[in-house]
């Protein structure tokens, strides 16, 4: 690989436009972004990975051959060696986020040394969105609009007008 490459990992359950924000940020640091989705057997998605993949190729469809987008399961240290990356990208919003991702970060630096971790602190305007709350609120009938891409936000429609007629 030539060029800085980066790793951004998450289960990305769907992509929000703070992810994207950190993608572009991300962009003007590395030269190329692994978009990567942790396989988790303990979380259960509302998104398939397949769902997730295509909705975040198309939201990042502009960025062009400096993002891609894979999967992974296993050791995020491994994973990184194994695409040929030796940094991690993550996101910061609050506090609470820090905690969590310190502790990752330090687990995965005694890990593997070579693997370094680099934070990008959230948009102040993304700063209280989290997937989470933008499924509880599009499950609720809630306008997210502003909050995820396009087509993240029919997909949400699409998948809780479904799960209602189930």
């Amino acid at each position: 690989m030539n060029g800085r490459l980066a790793i951004y990992p998450g289960s990305f359950d769907p992509i929000t436009n703070g992810h994207l924000s950190i993608v572009r940020r991300g962009l003007k640091i590395f030269d190329k972004l692994v978009v990567a989705i942790l396989i988790n057997p303990q979380k259960r998605p509302l998104f398939t990975l397949g769902e997730r993949i295509c909705m975040i190729k198309e939201a990042l469809s502009r960025e062009g051959d400096h993002v891609e987008v894979d999967s992974f399961d296993g050791l995020l240290v491994d994973y990184a060696v194994r695409k040929g990356s030796n940094v991690i990208l993550r996101g910061l919003r609050a506090l609470s986020d820090f905690e969590n991702e310190f502790q990752m970060a330090l687990m995965n630096r005694k890990l593997n040394r070579n693997v370094q971790s680099i934070f990008l602190m959230t948009e102040y305007k993304w700063f209280y969105t989290s997937s989470t709350i933008i499924k509880e609120a599009a499950s609720l009938g809630g306008d997210v609009s502003s909050l995820v891409p396009s087509v993240v936000n029919h997909k949400l429609k699409e998948k809780f007008r479904q799960i209602k007629n189930t």
